[in-house]
């Protein structure tokens, strides 16, 4: 894969509509307001989410191994933190 196709893979985010989606059962979730169904459909969004971040982490490691560097190097270059959840 060339650089910029990785680059392209990994600024890739959830379509905004899902990721509004997403932000508003979460947000119904803390609220405890979540219906049975939209509990399901969060779980199904994470699922979404969490698959399309290991896919952006392998993608940044391409980039890395690439370019010579070192991931942490790669991240800093382009100005990805991580997650303070990790």
């Amino acid at each position: 894969m060339l650089e910029s196709e990785l680059l392209l893979e990994i600024n890739r985010g959830l379509p905004s509509a899902v990721a509004e989606r997403y932000r508003e059962l979460t947000s119904r979730r803390r609220a405890g307001k979540l219906t049975p169904e939209e509990h399901q459909e969060l779980l199904r969004l994470t699922d979404e989410a969490e698959q399309l971040q290991a896919e952006r982490i392998e993608r940044l490691a391409q980039l890395a191994r690439l370019r010579g560097k070192p991931l942490r190097a790669v991240m800093d270059e382009l100005g990805i933190r991580p997650s303070p959840d990790a």
